[in-house]
């Protein structure tokens, strides 16, 4: 029996061979191939300030974490996959930067058994306790003349914002992604931009930062990488813990992906947060929104590449904390609150991509301005070239051809604790009503095919911080009062003749 299921098996093989194409045959079945290299690797160093050790600094290689001991020593167990080691920079200490891109990490040299890496800090000489950070959502330049307008008036705005600060105010940016518009030559102009502000970025990977040449979303940020480094982090300022991660998972295919963060990031977030004391404040930063109002509103499915996809279990890791995220993406303004957990999705450095002064829900070009005390967090959106006090803006009644008879007003920054009143010559009439419907100046600029010149495909879009109120027929004047959740309250006045 052994002889024939012998020949069985021989003849089994040999008719196999006769079904394979001929271009297979041709192949060398015996070529070495590429193999992932799991090499042991001990990365260990030291982290110091002037000269001294600094303990309990977080290390990490993106896949575990270890902490400096009492002499501000590590050493971490790793493997040749490792690409970059970095810390957590702990509170007190300055931020490192290089021509203000921020230097928290040290690339992983192949072929190595072991690598040295020693990190320096400075210590902070002001409280950090009371701080300010910015939110640049989507430069997204996709020309150099689109470099120019960034550089010309974006840049003068952050600075201005900047220096209208006290001389020793502590403040750092967050560039929320699509930092370029798959243009990667146009980082250098985004680096001259970041370094003229004269404050530390940290940086976050967006899908037009994505190398679209890429075999899987494995190697999609490899250019990025080389730019700005890892594209998932965290560092500390104050009592606010600041956590950066990469959202944006490429298909495989140029311009497909989703929103969706890796179980990679998963795990390490969750080893990140250990080291976070239950109540803290976290801020985290990631380009595509976790969530938005955007379905709701166009009574569609979400999109995939519109929301992360597993942000569930994002949420519950994110549970014990009090947590506010940034992001961008949408190029429309949208806040939502649930519990402890507050979304900032922000209107985009770029507008509608260069092509007006705003974006397709009427938010102005601009940026969040943070301010800390503590564990407490104020906001307000900076529109470029706009003083601050600029917080909405007032419509004449008809400009929004499907409110024929009422007053609009587009409050872009609005979120469930605003108020939004307004007078009737001097009487106040009460709240205005709010509703979904599209910035009337939007539409005159983008609505339709032949708009806008520079880039057809921009169109309005819907949002929930648009505010109606039907004059009286004999009216002659109409203010509008709107109160953010901090007491802060902004004013427009219109003359209806």
């Amino acid at each position: 029996m052994s002889d024939r299921r012998s020949f069985l098996k021989n003849l089994g093989f040999a008719g196999s061979l006769i079904a394979v194409p001929s271009t297979l045959l041709k192949a060398n079945p015996f070529t070495k191939k590429q193999n992932i290299d799991l090499t042991g690797l001990t990365l260990r160093g030291r982290v110091q300030s002037q000269g001294a050790g600094v303990a309990g600094v977080c290390v990490t290689d993106g896949i575990n974490i270890t902490q400096t001991d009492k002499n501000g020593q590590y050493e971490l167990s790793s493997n040749a996959t490792a690409e970059f080691v970095y810390i957590s920079v702990p509170a007190g200490y300055a931020f490192p930067a290089e021509k203000g891109i921020a230097a928290f990490y040290q690339p992983v040299p192949k072929g190595k058994s072991s690598f040295k890496a020693d990190f320096n800090l400075d210590k902070l000489k002001t409280d950090d306790q009371h701080h300010h950070f910015v939110v640049w959502a989507d430069p997204q330049m996709k020309s150099k003349k689109d470099c120019e307008i960034l550089l010309k008036e974006s840049v003068p705005d952050l600075q201005a914002t900047i220096h209208a600060l006290p001389g020793d105010a502590l403040i750092h940016g967050i560039g929320c992604g699509d930092l370029v518009w798959d243009e990667f030559e146009l980082f250098e102009d985004y680096r001259k931009a970041v370094e003229l502000s004269g404050i530390p970025f940290y940086n976050v990977i967006g899908n037009h930062d994505m190398d679209n040449e890429a075999r899987t979303d494995d190697g999609s940020a490899n250019t990025f990488k080389k730019q700005f480094g890892p594209t998932y982090y965290s560092f500390n300022r104050g009592s606010i813990h600041y956590v950066v991660l990469d959202d944006v998972f490429f298909l495989g295919a140029a311009k497909k992906y989703i929103g969706y963060i890796t179980e990679n990031q998963m795990q390490w977030l969750e080893q990140d947060l250990s080291y976070v004391k239950p109540g803290s404040t976290i801020v985290l930063s990631l380009h595509i929104p976790t969530f938005t109002g955007s379905a709701r509103r166009n009574g569609k499915d979400e999109e995939p590449g519109g929301m992360v996809a597993n942000r569930q279990q994002l949420y519950k890791m994110l549970a014990p904390y009090k947590v506010h995220i940034m992001s961008g993406h949408t190029h429309f303004n949208d806040n939502w609150e649930e519990g402890d957990i507050m979304e900032h999705n922000h209107g985009t450095v770029c507008g509608a991509w260069w092509t007006g002064p705003i974006c397709g829900d009427g938010t102005p070009s601009g940026y969040g301005v943070y301010e800390v005390n503590g564990t407490d967090i104020k906001w307000y959106y900076k529109s470029t070239g706009s003083p601050r006090e600029k917080q909405l803006r007032i419509y004449k009644k008809g400009y929004l051809k499907t409110a024929p008879d009422e007053v609009s007003v587009n409050v872009w920054n609005y979120d469930s604790k605003w108020k939004v009143e307004w007078y009737e010559d001097g009487v106040l009439k009460g709240a205005m009503d709010r509703r979904v419907a599209l910035d009337p100046w939007a539409v005159e600029l983008y609505e339709g095919p032949l708009l806008p010149k520079k880039h057809k495909f921009v169109e309005p879009t819907l949002n929930d911080h648009m505010f109606f109120a039907k004059p009286a027929a004999g009216a002659k004047e109409i203010m509008v009062k709107a109160t953010d959740r901090f007491g802060n309250v902004y004013t427009e006045i219109m003359k209806l003749s």
